[in-house]
């Protein structure tokens, strides 16, 4: 399944909420907000692009499940670094997400192990832009990748991906009854006989 959310964002302040609007125009304008702001936009979707129907793997990001917090950024920038908290963080407990299909969770959890806290929240930042609108739409960005890559069913093999496969199985195996014959012959120079 192809990601929904395009690749590109156009971010503006407009009274606490982070506007989201795609560039190519084929998704609904989207809205990011912040937890502790109010907002008319409760979630941030995603979906297949040629249908957004929920039926076809179309999932919507509930932002009040999202929890946003902000630090201090590393890197260079001078005194604006050491001033300005633009280091955006947010995560979510991906146990409880029941607005993710329990099939993709579970892909979730065990592709990004690394990214899981012992609370059971995966864990997102970004640290890119000095901008914090830009870095939570950024954190947004990294969230809705994951699920569609968790989403992302394996591709059937063909004719030609089995016949190749097959083909290098039996070179590995005829590749390691070689070695094994050869490692017998060396054993076999080495005994003594004792006649």
């Amino acid at each position: 399944m192809a990601t929904s959310v395009a690749k590109y964002f156009l971010l503006s302040r407009c009274s606490g909420i982070i506007r989201s609007v795609t560039l190519q125009g084929k998704l609904p304008p989207v809205c990011i907000r912040n937890r502790n702001l109010l907002s008319q936009c409760p979630s941030f979707s995603y979906g297949n692009r040629a249908s957004d129907n929920p039926q076809d793997g179309h999932v919507n990001i509930p932002v009040d499940r999202l929890t946003v917090s902000y630090s201090r950024s590393s890197g260079p920038g001078g005194q604006h670094v050491n001033k300005v908290s633009t280091k955006a963080e947010v995560r979510f407990h991906v146990y409880t997400a029941d607005w993710i299909p329990e099939d993709v969770r579970q892909k979730i959890i065990l592709n990004n192990k690394n990214r899981i806290n012992k609370a059971g929240e995966l864990l997102v930042t970004s640290e890119q832009s000095r901008s914090q609108q830009r870095n939570m739409g950024d954190c947004i960005q990294k969230i809705s990748d994951i699920i569609a890559k968790a989403t992302e069913k394996p591709h059937e093999p063909s004719a030609e991906d089995i016949a190749l496969r097959a083909s290098r199985l039996e070179k590995r195996n005829k590749e390691r009854l070689k070695q094994k014959k050869l490692h017998s012959a060396v054993k076999q120079t080495r005994q003594v006989c004792f006649d």
